[in-house]
C-alpha cells in the first residue's frame, strides 16, 4: 500500500479511493498534478502492484471509490458499505460487476470512453480522408517503385467535400466526428437504433434506416459498440448493398463486422476499406488482409495516445470530487442499467 495508507482513519477523513487500474498504469493515466490532486482530496490505498485479495478486502469496507476494473461480486459489494463509486479506467464497460447490486446500491459505475472520442474521430477522418485519395497506397508504391504521376495515380479519387457520408451510431465517437465533418460540408446520414428519429433531427442530423444508409453513402464510418443486436451487423448482405468504390472506416469494435465477408468484397475490388480494430489482434501473420491494397491497416492505434490516456486522471479525479461533493458525475461516462447488460466488450491487450 502506499504511504498515504498508513494514517489511522479516524485521524483523516477523507475519503478513501482504493486504485487497482490494471491493465492500464497509474503513470499512463494519471499526469504528476493529477495524482497530486487525488491524493490531496482523497486517502488512496494504491493496490497496483499489490496482488494479495487480502489487501483488497481489508480496504474496502471503508472504500468511497474503486479506480480499476477489479471483480465485483454482490458478495463483495456487499461489503462495500461506503462505496459510491467504481471507476472503469479500461475503456469499456465489462461483466466484472454485479450491476443490478450496484445499482440498486446507488453505485455510480462510471467509464472512460469519452476520453478516446476525439481522438478516435480524428483518426478516423484522417482514414477516410486516405482512402479518398489514395495517400498510403501511392506511398506504398513509391517504396516499390511502381509509384503512378498526376491523374494516372487518381482515377478512383473522390473529393471528402460534398461526399454522401453515413455514421452507424451516434455515440461518444459520432458526436466527436461530425463537427470535424461539418468542414467538410458533407451530405450526412445518421444510422442509430438506439436514438429516436426525432433526437437525431433536433441535433440537425437526418436519420436513416441502415439500408438507405449503405446504399446511397460514398463513405460510410461504423461507429458502434458491440452488443448481441450489432454482432455482425455488417454481414454478407449488408456489405453488399454498398455501392461499388465505397469507403468504409472501422474504429470501433471488430464484432460489428463480418470480416470474411468484407474480405470478400475487398479481394474482389468492389470496396476500399480503412480498418482499426481486428477479430485478432496482433494480426497473423499470414493473415490474408495483409495482402490487400485497397485495405489501411491500423493496429488498434486509434484512441489510444497520451493525450487520451491523461485525460483519465483528470476525468477521474473531477468527477470523484464531485460525488464527495454530493453533486453527479459529469466527465466519465455512466453505465446506464437499461444498456450494460447489453453490451459485449473484450480487453484491450
Amino acid at each position: 500500500m502506499s504511504s498515504s495508507t498508513s494514517q489511522d482513519s479516524t485521524a483523516d477523513d477523507r475519503p478513501l479511493v482504493i486504485l487497482q487500474p490494471a491493465p492500464q498504469r497509474s503513470e499512463r493515466i494519471f499526469t504528476a498534478s493529477a495524482r497530486m490532486e487525488l491524493e490531496s482530496s482523497f486517502r488512496v490505498v494504491d493496490l497496483e502492484d499489490d496482488d494479495d485479495p487480502a489487501s483488497f478486502e481489508a480496504a474496502l469496507p471503508e472504500a468511497f471509490a474503486i479506480i480499476g476494473q477489479p471483480e465485483l461480486p454482490a458478495a463483495r459489494l456487499a461489503r462495500a458499505t461506503r462505496l459510491r463509486a467504481i471507476c472503469n479506467v479500461e475503456g469499456n464497460f465489462f461483466p466484472n460487476v454485479d450491476y443490478p447490486a450496484a445499482f440498486a446500491r446507488g453505485i455510480h459505475v462510471l467509464g472512460c470512453g469519452p476520453a478516446y472520442a476525439q481522438a478516435v474521430a480524428e483518426f478516423a477522418l484522417g482514414l477516410a480522408l486516405d482512402l479518398c485519395r489514395g495517400i498510403s497506397r501511392e506511398d506504398r508504391a513509391f517504396r516499390s517503385g511502381t509509384e503512378r504521376y498526376v491523374s494516372a495515380g487518381n482515377t478512383d479519387a473522390i473529393l471528402l467535400r460534398g461526399a454522401r457520408v453515413g455514421l452507424i451510431g451516434y455515440g461518444n465517437l459520432g458526436r466527436a466526428l461530425r463537427p470535424l465533418l461539418d468542414a467538410f460540408d458533407v451530405d450526412l446520414r445518421v444510422y442509430d437504433p438506439w436514438l429516436p428519429d426525432r433526437a437525431l433531427a433536433d441535433w440537425g442530423l437526418v436519420p436513416a434506416s441502415l439500408e438507405e444508409l449503405l446504399r446511397r453513402s460514398q463513405v460510410v464510418f461504423m461507429l458502434a459498440t458491440v452488443t448481441a443486436d450489432s454482432e455482425h451487423l455488417l454481414g454478407a448482405g449488408e456489405l453488399a448493398m454498398l455501392s461499388d468504390n465505397a469507403r468504409l472506416v472501422l474504429v470501433s469494435r471488430a464484432a460489428v463486422v463480418d470480416y470474411d465477408a468484407l474480405w470478400a468484397e475487398q479481394v474482389a475490388g468492389r470496396i476500399l476499406a480503412g480498418v482499426d480494430v481486428w477479430p485478432l489482434e496482433p494480426v497473423p501473420a499470414d493473415d490474408p488482409y495483409r495482402r490487400l491494397d485497397n485495405l489501411v491497416f491500423s493496429g488498434h492505434r486509434a484512441g489510444g495516445i497520451p493525450q487520451a490516456f491523461q485525460q483519465i486522471g483528470d476525468m477521474v479525479v473531477d468527477d470523484l470530487r464531485q460525488l464527495a461533493r454530493g453533486l453527479p458525475p459529469v466527465r466519465m461516462q455512466a453505465a446506464a442499467p437499461e444498456l450494460v447488460g447489453r453490451y459485449r466488450n473484450r480487453p484491450v491487450t
